[in-house]
């Protein structure tokens, strides 16, 4: 019986092995560049750790939305060249140019604020957003003539250096992508005519670059796919040689044996039909475990797959394990890799009605994380 160490309520265990060995295996598949995304803390796994690993698996460069989050990777040690590419209106480059982080920019105020920053001998270097179809940040195609144009301008006088042109693909279906990417070449097409000439061109995130082979250009963006978890409804993890990162679990803080009738949690939405073993485990919506899989979370205690029951509370939530032999202590495994026989991010995700990626990003702060080597 797998119990817990003393005074140890709840953790993730994030394995780093696993992410290096997905952008490995990632990058081989892709052929070109990979920029690691580590937004959101690593997708909840981590931000430094994941880049870390990412990098010694294989990555060039690292993606984060914003610039507190570049430079909180700076001051953790990280070196490898960053970009961010989400910015508060009126923002100020400067110490994200000095720090040398990679801007994405959307527009002329950002592209203007960017030169601001640029002097002496460090000049921005930016990737330039283009909307292809998704409906965001990214300058349309009306605007390509004029930001270009400036664009050039700005590099010969050395303010900026044009390093990646880049887009975001729908992943509405194969066709949907294929017209971004033909607006995305088209745009291209217009950057070069402006006599701009970026090494970068990317648009594909984990999904393009593994289902579309033309949208990779020159790298890739990978995010979900480095934690080892299907950006896919058909594909497993497994089937695309992908390894989960994260696990989650706890030890059982209470068992109780109860008679038929017993109701369980908030609202008695369930009562117990017979006599049987209620476990409690100490993991809430506070924790980021989403309250919409109440009585449809699966768990493994025990050697057994079991099915919450009841609400999900804030701080826990109730497992009716039947007669099995469980006891306070006992490991509780939420999700992990499916194939050591624990449910996956992905079971969550269709018990809570949501994706993969929100399961692992909403994992809270209460919820400590301990690296593994894997």
């Amino acid at each position: 019986m797998s119990t817990f160490p003393a005074g140890v309520m709840r953790e993730a265990t994030i394995d780093v092995g696993a992410i290096e060995d997905n952008v490995r295996q990632l990058r081989r598949l892709v052929g070109v560049e990979v920029i690691a995304v580590v937004k959101a803390d690593g997708y909840g796994h981590g931000a430094a750790r994941s880049a870390a690993a990412a990098l010694a698996g294989g990555a060039t460069r690292i993606g984060v939305a914003d610039i507190g989050e570049a430079l909180a990777l700076r001051r953790a040690g990280i070196d490898a060249p960053i970009l961010a590419w989400l910015h508060a209106p009126g923002v100020s480059f400067g110490e994200a140019v000095e720090r040398g982080i990679e801007l994405g920019i959307s527009d002329m105020a950002q592209l203007n604020a960017a030169a601001a920053a640029g002097s002496g001998d460090r000049a921005a270097v930016i990737h330039l957003k283009l909307e292809t179809g998704l409906g965001r940040n990214g300058a349309a195609p009306a605007e390509y003539r004029v930001l270009f144009a400036e664009a050039a301008r700005l590099e010969r006088l050395g303010r900026i250096r044009v390093l990646g042109i880049f887009s975001h693909l729908s992943n509405a279906s194969p066709e949907a992508d294929r017209e971004a990417i033909a607006r995305f070449e088209a745009g291209l097409g217009a950057a070069a005519a402006a006599g701009l000439s970026p090494r970068l061109r990317h648009i594909a995130a984990t999904h393009a670059a593994i289902a579309l082979p033309e949208s990779r250009f020159d790298c890739v963006r990978l995010g979900i796919g480095i934690y080892g978890l299907s950006p896919f409804d058909d594909r497993s993890s497994a089937d695309l040689g992908l390894r989960p990162a994260m696990t989650l679990r706890a030890a059982v803080a209470a068992v109780r044996r109860v008679g038929p009738g017993q109701g369980v949690s908030y609202g008695y939405d369930y009562r117990t039909d017979r006599d049987t073993t209620l476990a409690l485990v100490p993991l809430g919506y506070a924790d980021g475990v989403p309250r919409q899989a109440s009585g449809a979370g699966p768990v493994r205690i025990a050697g057994q797959r079991f099915t919450g029951v009841g609400r999900i509370a804030m701080d826990q939530f109730v497992v009716d394990v039947g007669d099995a032999a469980v006891s306070v202590g006992d490991q509780v495994v939420l999700f992990g890799d499916p194939t050591l026989g624990v449910p996956s991010a992905t079971d969550w995700a269709d018990a809570a009605g949501t994706i993969n990626y929100e399961i692992v990003t909403r994992i809270g702060a209460r919820v400590p994380r301990r690296q593994v080597a894997g």
